[in-house]
């Protein structure tokens, strides 16, 4: 591979943003120079203005391959993520078919994404009753991480945990030193059941905010008995975060994210009947939504995650616009880096912001730190050139997502994706589409 050196007046890098020229060999950052040193007979790629940030980590995302492909499937999904400036991706161990919770179907996921990825993936195990016996071979094997559900996931063939089986897998995880991923919602008592299936203000209460509450402190108590890290995922409820505020004042190793959806939207702004936001936990009010705004401020919320779930339009349930039987989850693997962008610029946050929640802190949390997450020496050179300044009405339809369905449609977002980089090749350009699917499979040792 040739030598890339790629100038920018904005460069992020972990002490700032620097006038600066990146060197790129073999695939890795070989040095940061100023600008005017330019090597050799080298083509430098000036990106002006431009900013240069490092890719982005998604930590939380539904592929859905094999098995489910027809919902999402490797190529499609991490071509989303490369035209979005992501670079790595976690691919949740449901809803694929067979779910990820075993060493037979980790070895089909991987067969599956061979060969197919825009951008890099790490895959996430599942937990499930029955399976602790499968926890070591799949440590072993190198999934970055265990997810758990506390209420039904929506999927018959990964059922939820109770008591019995975090404590059974509580100790295994913290020997192998893998977090449990935890969708933390508790539902009992249950929540008053739906009337009107079209309502979301019905929908918002038979999920409400106590459920995450209830979780939170539950999941607290598991892990100050054990050890174990624990990673609270799509938090909703700000009502949660004193909780969490808690327990890391105490020492305790407990991260949590939440995702765009929740810091982009409002209950009070959602129509009835418009399944396109419906998910679990349910997009809660706008108090909620500033208190989780608040708590990335604060340092109490660790990064951002798009928690990527699409379905086909028929299990949407768009015609019919029935909340209570339409698929929960929102298609935004590609808007991620905007979507976030745009609320944090608005509140007075930076690019050095959003490369922490986006890349570094996520990097951190799947054990990829040095080496995704930072342009700094000896790290893949996973980069992209990013417009803050540039603004964009969404086109759900110009989406690269297998399923173009998204609350996101017509909103005008800020911050436009020229270019993206996966270890020095050049997978995304605005202009030109696609470059080779040269992402690779990386296993946790």
């Amino acid at each position: 591979m040739p030598i890339l050196a790629i100038r920018s007046r904005r460069v992020l890098l972990p002490e700032g943003l620097r006038t600066a020229m990146v060197i790129v060999e073999d695939g890795v950052i070989a040095d940061v120079i100023a600008p005017r040193k330019q090597p050799r007979s080298v083509e430098v790629i000036d990106l002006g203005d431009l900013a240069l940030l490092p890719g982005a980590v998604d930590l939380h995302v539904h592929v859905n391959e094999p098995g489910r492909t027809d919902w999402e499937g490797f190529a499609t999904a991490t071509a989303a993520a490369a035209a979005g400036g992501v670079t790595t991706i976690a691919d949740m161990p449901l809803n694929s078919s067979p779910v990820t919770t075993s060493l037979p179907a980790l070895a089909r996921k991987i067969a599956a994404a061979r060969g197919q990825l825009f951008c890099d993936v790490v895959f996430h195990g599942g937990v499930v009753p029955g399976n602790e016996g499968e926890i070591e071979g799949l440590a072993r094997a190198g999934v970055a991480a265990f997810k758990a559900f506390l209420v039904p996931s929506g999927i018959d063939e990964f059922p939820a945990c109770g008591e019995a089986e975090l404590r059974a897998v509580l100790p295994l995880l913290a020997r192998f030193g893998r977090p449990l991923l935890v969708h933390a919602e508790r539902d009992q008592p249950p929540g008053p059941p739906m009337n009107d299936p079209r309502s979301y203000r019905q929908w918002l209460a038979s999920r409400p905010d106590r459920y995450e509450v209830d979780a939170v402190r539950w999941l607290i108590g598991l892990g100050r008995e054990y050890g174990a890290e624990i990673h609270v995922v799509h938090l909703a409820s700000g009502d949660a975060l004193p909780l969490l505020r808690a327990a890391r004042a105490e020492g305790l190793p407990i991260t949590v994210e939440t995702c765009p959806h929740y810091l982009t939207f409002a209950a009070e702004e959602i129509p009835d009947g418009d399944t396109r936001f419906k998910c679990a936990p349910p997009i809660r009010e706008a108090e909620h939504r500033e208190a989780l705004w608040r708590a990335l401020e604060d340092g109490d919320i660790d990064l951002v995650a798009s928690d990527h779930s699409p379905a086909p339009p028929a299990l949407k349930k768009l015609a019919e616009g029935d909340l209570e039987q339409a698929w929960g989850g929102i298609a935004s693997l590609q808007l991620l880096l905007p979507a976030l962008w745009t609320g944090l610029r608005r509140r007075g946050g930076g690019l050095a912001d959003l490369a922490r929640l986006l890349a570094a802190a996520p990097a951190a949390r799947l054990g990829l730190r040095g080496r995704k997450g930072a342009i700094a020496l000896g790290a893949d050179a996973d980069l992209a050139a990013f417009d803050p300044d540039a603004a964009f009405a969404v086109d759900g339809e110009a989406l690269y997502h297998r399923h173009k369905i998204t609350p996101y449609h017509g909103r005008v977002l800020e911050g436009v994706i020229e270019k993206t980089w996966l270890r020095g090749h050049l997978v995304y350009d605005r202009r030109r589409g696609h470059g080779a699917a040269c992402g690779e499979m990386i296993l946790r040792r």
